[in-house]
């Protein structure tokens, strides 16, 4: 089923149930047997209504305007403040989200939702837009009308259970997601691959630097460059390679001194969500925020191996990029936000033409899970950010060439790939509202390589050798 929003008005009328119909899939087999989802309780032929009502409870969640994406234009000064603000509008969702879970069937009662739910939440969201617009100054265009996003609604997503028996999370916060129709056998996916034709003046090269598994199982749940000085800033658990200094405090001074994990002394910051086996065990973050307590929750999986490869561009040579830029690949918030920033891309090794956007893949009996993370590779010749972390970069068109104004810079990939038995269910961390969709994965890069190392990068890649 569709997804569907709710809109809540003030009635005078006595509240009423919502009343959504599902048609219910207990079982998710394929490939001839070979892989097999199954719900621990039940069939869906033998789903009682009050089952019926839980998955349907489970995949509601709260759908908020994205300011952060709107903010294109913030005077730098303005800027910390408003990264605060912006991050008091997360915990709010995320806590507003927390409480519509935790009610039971009192979720599906408009009237407690509108009274208890969404106007307090609009309430705490015009007087955080109310200070940002302060914050920015009366002449700033960006912040007038704002208060027209301080509105929020309830989303119901895809209605049907769980894959595996979700266990309750720490703290009392509900484990939502992922769904069965989150998931599907990448044998059944046709190829989808397409990629620009290389020009005869295309840089061929690539460059790897080497920077381990996480090994160091360096963790935590900040994120330095959408939400700097906010702990817990990602509501969700990162996992981090490269920089070993990495968190919400840290300043570039800071990530230029670490000590990193790559093998030729780069000591830029990949990172990105930890994925997790919904085994309910638990981990050490079982009770602390962006774990556990946030739904969170099961064994985080090491990745079987990382790569961090910069390629170049299909029409031309590639420039250097600045030291400390910043870069972000994908939409966090993306089953709320919709897909216009979106950039997941889910497959199984043995597969990796076929590319899932919105599912997670079902892989084979030895094949492994892959995450790849394809990151913007034109840059606007200046900014090093951008107020919003999206505008100083894009992405190349069709055909391969930047826009206008903006030049071609070495194209980073994560690939990571996870050793994941066919029969265990997994899933992203994620905001609480987001329900772990797989449409939200993401990927995050802060260039701290040294001048040098930088330079070696681009000759590799303008000269078509492969080096690192």
């Amino acid at each position: 089923m569709r997804g569907v929003v709710m809109r809540y008005k003030k009635r005078h009328k006595r509240s009423r149930v919502l009343v959504v119909s599902v048609v219910g899939v207990a079982a998710l087999a394929v490939g001839g047997g070979a892989l097999l989802m199954t719900d621990n309780n039940a069939s869906a032929a033998r789903q009682t209504p009050n089952r019926t009502e839980a998955a349907r409870q489970s995949s509601m969640t709260i759908q908020c305007p994205d300011v952060a994406t709107r903010l294109s234009n913030v005077p730098q000064k303005a800027r910390p403040s408003v990264d605060k603000e912006l991050a008091k509008l997360d915990t709010q969702v995320a806590d507003a989200y927390k409480q519509l879970s935790a009610q039971g069937t009192k979720a599906g009662d408009q009237e407690w939702v509108r009274t208890r739910v969404l106007e307090p939440l609009s309430s705490q969201r015009r007087s955080a837009l109310s200070r940002i617009s302060t914050t920015m100054g009366k002449g700033s265009q960006q912040a007038s009308g704002l208060d027209s996003m301080a509105s929020c609604t309830v989303k119901q997503g895809e209605v049907n259970a769980a894959p595996a028996a979700a266990p309750a999370a720490a703290g009392g916060a509900q484990a939502s997601g992922p769904q069965k129709a989150d998931f599907v056998d990448i044998r059944k996916v046709q190829p989808n691959v397409k990629n620009p034709r290389k020009q005869a003046n295309a840089s061929k090269g690539t460059f790897s630097s080497r920077c381990g598994r996480n090994e160091n199982k360096k963790f935590n749940s900040d994120n330095v460059i959408v939400a700097p000085g906010v702990s817990n800033g990602a509501h969700h658990m990162h996992d981090y390679v490269g920089n070993q200094k990495n968190d919400a405090f840290a300043t570039d001074q800071v990530l230029a001194s670490a000590t990193t994990s790559c093998t030729n002394g780069d000591r830029s910051t990949h990172y990105w969500p930890v994925l997790r086996l919904r085994d309910g065990k638990n981990e050490k973050d079982a009770g602390a925020p962006g774990g556990g307590t946030e739904g969170n929750i099961g064994t985080i999986l090491q990745p079987t191996s990382v790569q961090l490869t910069f390629r170049g561009s299909a029409v031309g040579k590639v420039t250097a990029m600045p030291k400390f830029l910043r870069i972000i690949t994908g939409d966090a918030k993306a089953f709320t936000n919709g897909t216009a920033n979106a950039n997941a891309s889910w497959s199984c090794t043995g597969f990796e033409n076929r590319q899932l956007k919105d599912k997670y893949p079902l892989c084979p009996k030895g094949s492994n899970v892959v995450r790849t993370f394809k990151f913007q590779s034109c840059w606007d010749g200046r900014n090093a950010d951008s107020a919003n972390h999206r505008t100083h970069v894009a992405f190349a068109g069709a055909n391969g060439a930047c826009g206008k104004g903006f030049k071609a810079i070495p194209a980073l990939t994560q690939r990571i790939t996870y050793k994941i038995a066919p029969n265990k269910v997994f899933a992203v961390d994620s905001f609480p509202e987001q329900l772990h969709k797989p449409v939200t994965d993401h990927g995050d890069f802060i260039n701290v390589m040294s001048n040098s190392l930088m330079k070696q990068a681009v000759k590799c890649i303008n000269s078509g050798r492969k080096c690192g």
